[in-house]
C-alpha cells in the first residue's frame, strides 16, 4: 500500500508535504483547525491590509522549516531518528494551538494567568491522552526535556524555526521587505555541537541580517504605533465589559464561548476551561465588539463603534515619559467632548511603554562554531555592527488620546 501523503500549496515557501500519520491526526483535528480563525497578526491588519493570514498559515510554514532543518543536519551527519524527527514536527505543529483570539493583543486579558505557551501543553496533554501518547516525545521536545536539546532549540530558541517563519510570512502578507531574511541560507548554515544547536561560522552575516530584520520589524510592524493604539482599544474594551459586569451581565452576554471567560472563569485551567478555550476565536470577539456597539453604555458603545470603524484613537510616541499634567488636560478634553465623567475618559487617554530587544542572553544563546571547533556567543563576535547594539534594548513611551 503506497504512503499517504498531503500536499498543501503555500504562498510563501510553495507545496508543503505531510507525510505521516501523527500529523495526520494533528492538523485534522479541531484544536489544530480552531487556528485556521485566529489571525496570526491580531489587528495589524488595520494599517497592513494584507496582514489577514493565520495561525493554520505559520504553523505550516514552520513545519516545512523544521522539515528542511531536520534535513540539512541529517545530511551533516547528526544523528535523529524518524521517531525524533515526527516528534520535532509535532511539536512545531502544536507550539502555538494554545494562542487565544487576536493572538498577543488579548493574550493576557482572557484566560487571565495562563501565557499561551502553558495553554499550548495543555492542549497538547488533551490531544496526548486521545492519541494514546504518540506525542510524548513531542512534548518532551517543546518542553525541553529530551535528552537531544538542539530539538527544542528548534521550536524555541533565539533562533527557532517558529521566528524564521513569522519573519519571513509577515513580511510577505504585509509588503514589508525590511523583514525578508533569507531563511534557506540560515538552515544551511546550522549545525550541532555537544547537542546544542550552532550557526557555522560562515553564517554570521545571515544572523546579522535576521537579528536586524527582527528589530526593524518589530518597530515598522508589531509595535507600529497605529496597530498598538487598536490593539489597547481591543484590550479597554474587555475591561469595560468586566466592568460594567459588576452590576449588569445580562446585557454583556454575546451568547458565545466568551461569555465564559469574561463573567465565570475563576482562574483553573481544567478541563472544562480547556474545551471553552478550544472554542473560542477570533470571530466569537469580533460579533462581541459589532454587539456592543449598540450597548447603552457610552463608553462601550464608543470604542467599539471606532474600532469597528477604523475611527482610532491618536498616538504619540517619545523617548521619555510623558508629564502628568498633559495626561491630565487630554482627559478633561476627552471627558467634555464624550460627555462621559473624567474616570472613564481614561479609557481614551493613557499612557505605556513599548520595548524591542533584538539579542537577549537570559533565554537561549545564538552559539557560532568556529572551524577550530570554538564556540562562542554572536554577542561576543568581533563585528561592530552587531556588537554594539545587539543586547540593548530600545524603549519608547506613548500617549493615547481622542485628537
Amino acid at each position: 500500500m503506497p504512503k499517504k501523503r498531503k500536499i498543501i500549496n503555500d504562498p510563501v515557501y510553495g507545496f508543503i508535504t505531510i507525510d505521516h500519520p501523527l500529523l495526520f491526526s494533528i492538523i485534522s483535528h479541531p484544536y489544530y483547525q480552531r487556528l485556521r480563525r485566529i489571525h496570526q497578526m491580531a489587528l495589524a491588519y488595520l494599517v497592513y491590509p494584507g496582514a489577514v493570514h493565520t495561525r493554520l498559515h505559520h504553523s505550516l510554514g514552520a513545519y516545512h522549516l523544521m522539515c528542511n532543518a531536520l534535513h540539512e543536519l541529517s545530511a551533516k551527519g547528526i544523528e535523529i531518528s524518524p521517531e525524533e524527527a515526527v516528534g520535532a514536527k509535532a511539536a512545531i505543529l502544536l507550539h502555538d494551538v494554545g494562542h487565544g483570539p487576536f493572538s498577543h493583543a488579548l493574550e493576557h486579558q482572557l484566560a487571565t494567568g495562563f501565557h499561551h505557551e502553558n495553554i499550548s501543553l495543555h492542549i497538547m496533554h488533551a490531544m496526548n491522552k486521545e492519541l494514546k501518547g504518540e506525542l510524548d516525545i513531542a512534548i518532551q521536545i517543546f518542553t525541553n526535556k529530551y535528552h537531544k536539546p538542539f530539538l527544542h532549540q528548534l521550536v524555541s530558541g533565539q533562533l527557532d524555526v517558529d521566528r524564521m517563519d513569522y519573519l519571513t510570512r509577515d513580511s510577505f502578507f504585509t509588503g514589508v521587505s525590511e523583514g525578508v531574511i533569507g531563511y534557506d541560507r540560515i538552515l544551511k548554515m546550522l549545525a550541532v555541537h555537544n547537542q546544542q544547536l550552532v550557526v557555522e561560522e560562515k553564517g554570521i552575516y545571515s544572523i546579522e541580517k535576521f537579528l536586524i530584520a527582527r528589530r526593524q520589524m518589530y518597530w515598522q510592524v508589531y509595535l507600529h504605533k497605529t496597530v498598538m493604539a487598536a490593539e489597547k482599544m481591543m484590550v479597554h474594551i474587555l475591561q469595560r465589559v468586566r466592568d460594567l459586569s459588576k452590576h449588569d451581565v445580562a446585557s454583556l452576554k454575546t451568547g458565545s464561548t466568551l461569555d465564559y471567560f469574561l463573567h465565570e472563569f475563576d482562574g483553573e485551567f481544567n478541563e472544562n476551561t480547556l474545551q471553552h478555550f478550544c472554542a473560542l476565536d477570533d470571530i466569537d470577539v469580533s460579533f462581541a465588539v459589532k454587539k456592543w456597539s449598540q450597548h447603552p453604555d457610552k463608553v462601550l458603545s464608543e470604542l467599539c463603534t471606532r474600532l469597528l470603524n477604523r475611527q482610532l484613537l491618536k498616538i504619540k510616541l517619545q523617548s521619555e515619559p510623558f508629564e502628568e499634567t498633559l495626561i491630565t488636560q487630554k482627559r478633561k478634553e476627552a471627558a467634555e467632548q464624550l460627555e462621559i465623567s473624567v474616570e472613564d475618559a481614561a479609557y481614551f487617554v493613557f499612557t505605556d511603554e513599548a520595548a524591542n530587544t533584538m539579542y537577549t542572553k537570559r533565554d537561549e544563546r545564538i552559539q557560532i562554531l568556529y572551524k577550530d571547533g570554538s564556540v562562542k556567543d554572536i554577542s561576543e563576535v568581533d563585528n561592530p555592527l552587531i556588537h554594539q547594539t545587539i543586547s540593548a534594548p530600545i524603549k519608547k513611551f506613548y500617549i493615547c488620546s481622542l485628537n
